[in-house]
Formats: structure tokens, sequence, C-alpha cells
């Protein structure tokens, strides 16, 4: 029972909690029981607040039978990469520079959070510092996918999508900078939505690289990310990049299906340096709406294939800004990957920056133009699925290509466009490994982007669990 009630949904167990059929105090001793059980071989918790978490189911279960009902985040134990501040907890951002940093303060998103009931498990491992696409940690050590723990969850949220997989929390937050959020999400099965930049603030989040850092939820189903993303997102005063936009209650809109809809794929980019499977589920996916009644219409974006250029320019940059001082005094405590990435990006020049930021901005207008013909952009989230732990390149159709690369390849334009984008599940693999088909849609409309993904889900169907356990 304890299992069963762990791998329900948020939409799954709201109504149950509110009824008060289950317990947010049963509900987190059950999280809490699997992450003691499983989190050893998939290592995917730098801390686990047990103590704290079962403190605040009690406060729900006593405001719930008092009445009190918060709505449907209410009593469901939600866990937070580690880059997000929750007072009172380390932050370590994966690395030994910050091991012992304890936040004063929830930063804003982790305090909506709270504010709409849900209890905070723990923190997530994540690649150091969050720069990196394979979760491998130096210093926490590696988490695993749990479709196949030979293999990594992608990066850099790879904790927070493993656990969201396994069920060791119910939901969780993860950031995405070149693909953080989707990457993983494709890679275990999960649905990660990177919201439009500005959507949810930034403030009390280790920075990677601040023009092209997004927050947002990784979640069991549409639904459940619609409804974390409500909870996190609104204006944030006192955070320079946050947008003064109204936060719409995403979760009542996500019934009203596709017809209509115009989805836009660009044949040259989304079908090549892809691999044939994943390539066949896009089209399998496309054919779906089809069916569903979108009007699916070619595209060109012409500069695409260059955003891989501009984003590893920009956030290598940015992050080696940030990471100035701590090179100076404690590059020996880095590990050698983001240690070789960070003294790169110092490398940099003004003009190597503003040329790719010239080109970031070419891009933008090219979606804007595509975007007036079109509601939505599909493409896949990843172009592999998961590669085995330790692997430095990936084949795809027989051509050899460098891991990070490849990973950023169909991700970074919606950081460089600042869009919203998602990645949902759309099958497995010949091997049992998730495949991810990706949304990108305008900017401020991710109602339309969960509406479309919500049908897409509904009509294909859940994923099997994975059996690691």
């Amino acid at each position: 029972m304890a299992d069963e009630i762990a791998g329900m949904t948020v939409w799954q167990l709201a109504p149950k909690i509110r009824t008060r059929q289950i317990s947010p105090v049963d509900l987190t001793r059950a999280v809490l029981d699997r992450i003691e059980r499983f989190d050893p071989v998939l290592n995917a918790y730098i801390t686990v607040d047990a103590e704290g978490a079962l403190k605040a189911a009690r406060a729900a279960q006593r405001q719930i039978a008092a009445g009190k009902y918060l709505g449907p985040l209410h009593g469901i134990p939600v866990s937070l990469k580690d880059l997000f501040d929750a007072k009172g907890m380390r932050t370590t951002a994966g690395s030994k520079i910050f091991a012992d940093r304890i936040a004063d303060r929830d930063a804003p998103s982790v305090a909506r959070l709270r504010a709409a009931g849900a209890v905070i498990v723990g923190k997530t491992n994540l690649h150091e510092f969050a720069f990196g696409s394979t979760t491998q940690n130096p210093h926490y050590g590696g988490t695993r996918n749990p479709y196949d723990l030979s293999r990594i969850p992608g990066g850099s949220s790879g904790g927070s999508a493993a656990a969201v997989a396994a069920d060791l929390c119910v939901a969780s937050t993860g950031t995405d900078t070149g693909g953080s959020i989707r990457t993983p999400s494709a890679l275990c099965g999960t649905v990660g939505l990177k919201p439009t930049y500005g959507r949810v603030s930034l403030r009390g989040i280790v920075p990677l690289a601040w023009s092209l850092d997004h927050a947002g939820p990784i979640a069991k189903c549409v639904r459940d990310a619609a409804l974390l993303l409500a909870a996190m997102a609104g204006h944030d005063p006192l955070d320079p990049t946050s947008a003064e936009a109204k936060v719409p209650a995403f979760a009542r809109s996500l019934e009203g299906g596709v017809k209509g809809l115009k989805i836009g794929v660009d044949p040259s980019f989304c079908f090549s340096a892809v691999d044939e499977e994943i390539a066949q589920a896009l089209k399998d996916a496309l054919k779906l709406f089809e069916q569903m009644g979108a009007r699916v219409h070619e595209v060109k974006i012409p500069s695409i294939e260059l955003a891989v250029i501009a984003e590893s320019v920009i956030i290598t940059a940015e992050a080696a800004c940030f990471h100035e001082p701590h090179l100076r005094s404690r590059a020996s405590d880095y590990g050698p990957d983001v240690r070789a990435l960070l003294e790169g990006g110092s490398a940099f020049s003004a003009l190597h920056y503003l040329k790719a930021q010239r080109l970031r901005r070419v891009l933008q207008e090219e979606f804007a133009r595509a975007f007036e013909r079109m509601d939505l952009f599909a493409l896949p989230a990843a172009p592999v699925t998961a590669p085995r732990i330790g692997e430095a390149s990936v084949s795809i159709a027989g051509t050899p290509s460098d891991l990070e690369t490849a990973l950023l390849r169909f991700a970074c334009p919606g950081n460089l466009t600042g869009l919203p984008a998602i990645s949902i599940p759309c099958g497995l693999d010949r091997q049992g490994l998730p495949m991810g088909l990706q949304l990108i849609g305008k900017a401020f409309d991710e109602g339309t982007v969960l509406r479309a993904a919500r049908a897409f889900e509904d009509a294909r169907g859940p994923l099997p669990k994975p059996s690691f356990a």
C-alpha cells in the first residue's frame, strides 16, 4: 500500500488527501521509506530532511482536519534540486565549495510551494554547479537512471528526474540553462517544463548563466507540472529577471484538446543527427496530433543549427564570471570537467560573447516570425536515449558525437529564445529506455504548451514504471 500511494500523481492524491482518505503523514512516510530503500542504489538525493518533512506533514494533516485545505499541493512530498535555497537546509549546488552553505531563507519559488502546502523532503543530486548533462558528481557520487542502473539520468537536474521516476518524491523542481529540466525528463520518462524566461523567480537559486537560467517543475504527468508551475510562478520585485505577468490557473484549461492548433516542424533540423527510433517517435507523435485535429506543417528556422555555438559561448562566459572569485581561490575544489569548462569560459573575449548574443537575437527573431504561422514547434527533447555511465561520446546514425554537444542540440533553442518548452514521454526504445517529445510555445503561453502535452499524454498513455526495484 505504501509503494502504491508513493507512486500516485499529485492529481490522484489531492482529492484523497482533501477527503482524508490518505493522510499527508502516511504519504510522506511512504516516500521516505522508498528513499531509505532505494536511494542507496539511485543516489538521487544529497540531503534528506526526514524530520522536517514529517513535521510539515503533521502540520498539513492538522490544517486539513481543521478544514483549512490549501489546494492540490497540500501535504504533497516534493524535492528540490540542490540549487534552491530552503531555510535551514544546505544548498550545496552539488559542489565542495558550497558544501556547508546553509540557507537563511527560502527562495521565493520554494516559499510559494510551502505556501501551497507542499512538504519538502530533501535536496536532489545534480551535476556540479549544474554545469553538465550527466549528473555524475565527483563530490556526492553519480545518480543512476531508474530505467537502467548502468545509465545516466541526464543532467543537470538528474537527481530530480530520477527521484520522480522512482517515486522517491511525488514531484520536484529543476533548473534549465541548456536543457537541464527537459533532458533528464526525456531520459528518465518524466514530464519536465521549462517555463518562459521570467515566469519563475531565480532569486535564491545558485546561478549557472544569468541570462539563460530558468526554474520549473519535474513531474509524473502534465497535470502535475501545471499545478507545480502555478504554485512556483509569480512576479518577484527583487529579481530583475522576473516578469510582471499574470499567472493563470494552468490546470483549468488542460482538457481543451489540440483541434485547430498549428504545429510547426523543421525537418532538416528535427530529423537529422537524431537516433532513428526517436525520429520515428516524433513522426508518430505528429501523426497522432493530426488525428486529434491539429494541423502540422513545415517551418524553417534558418539559424537553429547555430544555436549550440551561441549557447556554449554564453553559458561558459557567464558561468566563468560568477565563479571567477572561487576559481582564483579554490580551483582545486572543482571537479575536473567543470573546472575545464570554467577556465575555457574565462578565455572568451567580449567579441566572442557579443557575437553569440547577436546570433541569439537573430534566432529569437526567426522564432517570432515562425510563430506568426504556428502555435507550437515540435522536436525531440534529446537525440538519444540515456547513454551509459562514463561515456563521453554517443553514436547517432553511426556518427560519433560529443555527449554534451549532442544533448544540447535540441534543448538550447528554448533557452536562447526564453520560450516555454516541455518534454513529455513518447515511448520506450527497443532497449526499454524512455524517449522524449518536446513542444515549444509562444512567450508566456505555457497554457497552450500544457494543453497540447496533456492531449498527447492522454492519447498515448503512460510509460511503464521502471523496474529497478
